[in-house]
């Protein structure tokens, strides 16, 4: 028996896909707008910019789309509030670890590195430098 909670589709409906097509035609209006108003004060570019952008915004997150984001985002919160937050000394000493073996590791590669090179051009191939 699965104690996993069902998955629900949503169908798309007429109207989610006339606000997200509404959006996506403000996000881009927001960038014309911008290049369109190029002989004005930058202020007033950036003004029509940002209207027509937080316009997009806003009709995305009244779409079904738009609100599975929003309650994933709040999912995400309720998670990250569960965790258990390592203190500062474990952090410390987990980080020492980390740097620990990550010289052990460069240490090892550049010591087969050159004895690699040493049987096979001195070695082998005869070669000097």
């Amino acid at each position: 028996m699965s104690t996993q909670e069902p998955t629900v589709e949503t169908v798309s409906t007429g109207a989610d896909k006339a606000k997200l097509a509404g959006a996506a035609v403000l996000l881009l209006a927001s960038v014309v707008a911008f290049y369109y108003l190029g002989k004005q004060d930058l202020w007033l570019r950036v003004l029509a910019l940002l209207a027509l952008l937080g316009a997009a915004i806003a009709l995305f997150f009244t779409s079904e789309s738009g609100k599975q984001l929003i309650g994933f985002g709040r999912d995400s919160v309720r998670e990250v509030k569960k965790v258990v937050w390592p203190t500062r000394k474990e952090a410390m000493q987990m980080t020492g670890y980390v740097f620990a073996f990550v010289f052990l590791m460069a240490l090892y590669m550049w010591l087969t590195d050159k004895t690699l090179e040493w049987v096979l051009y001195d070695l082998i191939l005869g070669w000097s430098h």
